[in-house]
Parts: C-alpha cells; sequence; structure tokens
C-alpha cells in the first residue's frame, strides 16, 4: 500500500497500540540526491528507522516509524561522504514531525503562544510544551513589508535602567517592523539610509532620535507622538500644581482671618515624614548658604552627597523638590489611625504592636502560646472603646488577636 501523495514510501502495516496510531512504512528502493553536489546515487551505506509525529487521525495521534536509507555520495569531488535520503513533503533534515503537523502548531503557537498553545494542542492529541512552540514561531521567516510612509520610532527596555532597543511600527497599520538593538543615533540613522522612503516619521521628544532622522532622512518631516505629548503636559501641570500647592491651599483660607495655630498644626500633620525631611534639609541649606558656607563645606558639615546640596541650593522653594513625588495613597488603616498611635504609657502595648506581633509570630511559625504573653489586660481602654474593638468584643480583652480590617 502506497501513500497517495508520497510515490517513495511504501507502508508495511498500520496497528493502534495504547491509544495510539502506529504506521510501519520504508522508503522504495530508488536514487536519491545529495544535498551538497545534488548528484544522485543509490549506493547504500545503511538503514535506520525514524519516528515521525503526523497529525491526528479519528482523535487519536498517529506516530510514523520510517525506516530511511543513508547512501554514499558517488562524486569524488564533493565533500560530503554519506547522506540520508528525504522524502519531500514528509520529512526534513532533523525533523521529528512531518511538515502538516508542523503547521498546525505554528497555527497554534502564534494564536495562543507558549502555555495557553500547549493546553489547546493537547486537545487536539499533540502534546508539546511552551517551548516547542516558542520555537516553532522563532523559526518562522520574517514577514515581507514595505517602508511605510508614516514610521514610528519608539524605545523599549529589555532590562529598565540598563538596556534600551528601538522599535520601528507601520503607524497607519500598527504593525511593528523591526528591532534595533540599541536607542542611538547612529543605529536608527543607519536603519533609515537602508531602508529610504518614510516620508513621515513620528517619534517620541528624545534628542538621539531627532538627530537620527535628520541624518539617515533629511526630507521626512518629524513629528511628535500623542503619547508622549500627553505625557508631557501632564508631567509639566503636576510640576506647576505641585509648584504652587501652597497657593492652592492659601485659596480655601480666608484672606481676612489671619492664620491660626491650629491650621498650621493641621498642615503639619497631613505634610508626610519625607516631605517634611526634605524641607527641613532645604532650609538647613539655604540658611548655610546665606551665612557664606560653600558648597563642599555644607557637604562635609551636614555629610550629604555634594549633587544634593547642589540640587537644594538651585531650588528656590522646597516644591521644587517635591515635584514629581507621588502622593499617599489612602489606606485601609487610616480609620484606625488616631487610635492605633502610643497614646498610653511608654511600655503598654497597643492595638497595633498586638497586630505586629501577631503578623510576625504568624510569619515565624511559632506556637500560639508565644503569642499570648503580651501583657494580658494592659492594652489602654481608651483603645477598647473604638468602634472596631466594639464590634469584637466577644474575643478576650487583651488578647492579641489580629483585628479583622
Amino acid at each position: 500500500m502506497l501513500f497517495p501523495q508520497f510515490r517513495a514510501v511504501l507502508v508495511e502495516r498500520a496497528f493502534t497500540e495504547c491509544g495510539v496510531v502506529h504506521v510501519v512504512a520504508r522508503t522504495l528502493d530508488g536514487t536519491a540526491s545529495c544535498p551538497d553536489c545534488e548528484l544522485p546515487s543509490s549506493h547504500v551505506h545503511s538503514c535506520y528507522e525514524r519516528r515521525l509525529a503526523d497529525t491526528p487521525v479519528g482523535d487519536q495521534p498517529v506516530l510514523i516509524d520510517l525506516t530511511v536509507r543513508r547512501l554514499y555520495c558517488d562524486n569524488a569531488l564533493c565533500g560530503r561522504r554519506t547522506y540520508v535520503e528525504q522524502v519531500e513533503g514528509l520529512t526534513f533534515k532533523y525533523g521529528r514531525r512531518t511538515p502538516a503537523s508542523r503547521r498546525v502548531l505554528t497555527v497554534v503557537a502564534v494564536a495562543l503562544a507558549g502555555r495557553a498553545g500547549a493546553r489547546l494542542a493537547a486537545a487536539l492529541q499533540t502534546r508539546v510544551s511552551r517551548t516547542t512552540l516558542l520555537r516553532a514561531i522563532t523559526a518562522m521567516p520574517d514577514p515581507l513589508w514595505a517602508v511605510p510612509k508614516v514610521l514610528g520610532v519608539d524605545d523599549f527596555a529589555t532590562r529598565r535602567g540598563h538596556h534600551y532597543g528601538t522599535v520601528l511600527i507601520d503607524c497607519e497599520t500598527g504593525r511593528p517592523l523591526d528591532l534595533l538593538p540599541s536607542r542611538d543615533a547612529s543605529t536608527l540613522a543607519g536603519w533609515l539610509r537602508e531602508h529610504p522612503g518614510a516620508e513621515i516619521i513620528c517619534r517620541d521628544r528624545a534628542g538621539s532620535y531627532a538627530d537620527a532622522a535628520r541624518t539617515g532622512a533629511p526630507n521626512a518631516v518629524q513629528v511628535a507622538d500623542r503619547f508622549h505629548l500627553w505625557q508631557n503636559l501632564g508631567t509639566a501641570v503636576e510640576a506647576t500644581v505641585r509648584l504652587h500647592s501652597t497657593c492652592l491651599k492659601a485659596a480655601f483660607t480666608s484672606s481676612d482671618d489671619p492664620p491660626s495655630d491650629s491650621d498650621s498644626a493641621d498642615a503639619a500633620k497631613t505634610m508626610t515624614p519625607i516631605e517634611a525631611r526634605i524641607r527641613g534639609r532645604h532650609a538647613t541649606i539655604h540658611a548655610l548658604l546665606a551665612q557664606g558656607h560653600g558648597i563642599r563645606e555644607i557637604a562635609r558639615e551636614l555629610h550629604m552627597g555634594g549633587n544634593t546640596v547642589r540640587r537644594n541650593a538651585r531650588a528656590a522653594v522646597p516644591e521644587q523638590l517635591l515635584t514629581g513625588r507621588r502622593q499617599p495613597r489612602a489606606s485601609q488603616l487610616d480609620p484606625y489611625s488616631p487610635t492605633w498611635t502610643n497614646a498610653g504609657p511608654k511600655d503598654t502595648p497597643t492595638p497595633s504592636s498586638c497586630l505586629l506581633r501577631s503578623r510576625t509570630w504568624a510569619t515565624a511559625g511559632a506556637t500560639r502560646s508565644s503569642a499570648t504573653t503580651c501583657d494580658r489586660g494592659a492594652v489602654d481602654a481608651s483603645a477598647l472603646s473604638h468602634p472596631h474593638h466594639q464590634e469584637s468584643a466577644g474575643s478576650p480583652v487583651g488578647s492579641c488577636g489580629t483585628p479583622s480590617i
């Protein structure tokens, strides 16, 4: 019995074992061409068996046990002494799957990639690993493309802060075209000279990309990317609002009433420890500058770096140093912060200390007895009057259980 599409293969027998269809076949006698000199030969060196995975039949996987021949090359001028015959459409060099099975896996890999593709392939009676599917993607030839009229240029990070590259995109279709190993001007300029034809270059505001576009494509029009325009606008607005934050706070207070001590105390409470440290350091450095001290002298006196002192010296107001800092987010513990402070005596444990001890106990895996040794009944009475503790009145007073937040 012959394969209809493979005239050089003879099927000897087929059987099913453990839910797998095995097909035993061999190549027919005849000539096969050398892959180097293409001279046909029928001089047999030896035979061996190859096992190929094929597409499933009747919801059962198929394995083909194919016996192939190793032939001598009769060309004395050829550097290859022996070679293995290949069946066109059925085998290829070092292949363990048929081209039909390989095409199915490639389609699955392109659609779903790694683990998801492996799960779908298992449902198709083809068990492969995620790395096999990824290798199938990398083995695909690069698609053909033409240089677009509108070329998008942006950078990407392989390791943020250390290694960056450049991605080139067709802005009209959104299709990525090429990846460059760096974001230097010379690299992009060389690519533009090798691929002329871009009429508009849409890029971010990096100076290296501007120089590369002027050098590699001098006739192209350079435009700024919309995303980076919005990003720069947002950064500028945030910096301006941060710089004039004191003016915004003053707008909510009456101009007739002078600021009271309570207003100053409320402003100090809303100030984060980092902001307070920055403001104090700025005031100290400017006070020393007013006394005539130099940058290096201040750095030695305050045990700071020279760049830190220079940055504070250039800032006229501390808000310039706070520009771009993230505002603290609201926490689930904010309603309990007035109660969870050390309001009692120095040695009196508060609910916050009990919570910390209970979390440490849970992490360290200690026994429950070690978690209940924190002075039963010594919790401040004012802390127990909080609504949270009234809800958990069923628990023993002074226990160190973690409150349900």
